[in-house]
């Protein structure tokens, strides 16, 4: 199986692989966990939404939503 977005448009966002997994899976857990509080249903896995968080760059190598950050 592929990763789509491809790795290497992640790594313009997040430097290397192994930042990029701590980045994802934090922010996994909080979409999970905000999922779970709200009571909303994801289509997606957690994981697969954080990936295109990071793909969209929203997401810094610190692992911060920049969205929320500029709210």
């Amino acid at each position: 199986m592929m990763l789509y977005p491809a790795m290497s448009k992640l790594n313009s966002y997040i430097p290397n692989r192994y930042m990029l997994v701590n980045v994802v899976a934090r922010r996994a857990r909080q979409i999970a966990e905000e999922a779970e509080i709200t009571g909303e249903h994801l289509d997606e896995k957690p994981v697969t939404l954080a990936i295109h968080e990071v793909a969209d760059g929203k997401l810094t190598a610190a692992g911060e939503d920049i969205a929320s950050e500029e709210a």
